[in-house]
């Protein structure tokens, strides 16, 4: 038995078996349930304003109901997005290891020997996503300007 923060006891094969089935299964569905929640909810607010329009006499634009058409993301953008990964994956690897180093001999849910592991992969992604993002800088310097300029003109 292994006790845990609120002094309760379980079974550690239990916890063991509960944690994936739990990440896997349950939280994916939750996920997919939310998503679709709130999607349909939108498209309930769509269908009543439309029958209020219909009910009152009101013209409807047709384009009411087409998706949304959002714009595609600038090279600064995807730029900002690759330096957003690459310290996200660089600080959960140095969370690890640091965890791993701080606490060596923990079972942290029997991922005691995954977390160097894991922690030293996702160093080395996120500093490949470094290299990426400053190379890809100096490349697209050039087109990131000119990107810049005709958004500038545009406004």
């Amino acid at each position: 038995m292994k006790q845990l923060f609120f002094s309760v006891t379980v079974n550690e094969a239990l916890m063991e078996t509960l944690v994936p089935i739990f990440i896997c299964v349950v939280l994916p569905v939750a996920i997919v349930w939310i998503v679709s929640y709130y999607r349909r909810l939108a498209a309930e607010k769509k269908a009543e304003v439309m029958l209020k329009a219909i009910e009152s006499g009101t013209p409807v634009d047709p384009d009411f109901f087409k998706p949304e058409k959002k714009k595609a993301p600038s090279l600064k953008e995807k730029l900002l997005e690759r330096l957003n990964g690459a310290c996200v994956t660089s600080l959960m690897g140095v969370a690890f290891l640091v965890v791993n180093y701080f606490f060596p001999d923990s079972n942290f849910f029997a991922f005691g020997q995954f977390l160097p592991f894991a922690g030293a992969i996702l160093l080395a992604i996120g500093i490949a996503l470094f290299v990426v993002y400053f190379v890809s800088k100096k490349m697209l310097a050039k087109e990131i300007e000119a990107e810049e300029k005709q958004l500038n003109e545009e406004k």
